[in-house]
């Protein structure tokens, strides 16, 4: 099979999955390059603007061979409403590896999200991070821009299917540290800023 075809493959299994998987699991603009920046596991929190309101999440990572496991919890204040508690846990599982036909790498991104509250909602996406690492000559920093594209199944309140597409810089300041800045435009909105500590 050709790059190219792993490519449309991994693409329309991902969108096959939507009914049971999520990617960007709460909803809110923290997206996922296709690497892990960690050994054995990591622990976090992310601030982020959803476009309505306001939002905090921290995040556990575990390593599971080529694939990681993450839970996520956090709090949405909205403008109009009241705040909700957020509850989720995503799954990523490398698939790509860059070559002289293809220039990125790529990790399939999986999980649920439960957002609380009036009108609760369980999220489902799925997703496919696309990213190419550049590391910085004489030092320690690393760069990781990416793009994530997403599509979810929202079940409950009105219901829907929602797409957007993430992008952000993954800067990995340190072995142990690691500082993300994402974004996203579509039926995903805002920008968030995130720190990460390393095991």
């Amino acid at each position: 099979m050709t790059v190219r075809s792993r490519v449309i493959a991994t693409t329309l299994a991902a969108l096959a999955v939507v009914t049971t998987a999520d990617a960007q699991t709460l909803g809110t603009p923290v997206f996922t390059a296709p690497y892990r920046a960690y050994g054995q596991s990591e622990f976090g929190v992310a601030f982020s603007d959803p476009g309505a309101g306001s939002a905090i999440e921290g995040h556990y990572r575990m390593a599971l061979g080529t694939a990681d496991l993450g839970f996520r919890v956090g709090v949405r204040d909205y403008t109009n409403s009241n705040s909700r508690l957020l509850l989720g846990v995503d799954w990523r599982q490398r698939m790509l590896d860059h070559s002289d036909d293809f220039p990125f790498d790529g990790a399939l991104t999986l999980g649920a999200g439960l957002l609380t509250g009036d009108n609760s909602s369980l999220l489902l996406p799925a997703g496919f991070s696309m990213a190419r690492r550049i590391l910085i000559e004489d030092s320690e920093v690393q760069l990781t821009p990416y793009l994530h594209p997403v599509v979810a199944l929202v079940i409950g309140g009105n219901g829907d299917v929602i797409f957007g597409v993430g992008f952000g810089i993954d800067v990995k300041v340190t072995r142990r540290l690691e500082v993300r800045v994402s974004g996203a435009m579509g039926d995903y909105d805002g920008v968030a800023l995130g720190v990460a500590f390393l095991r």
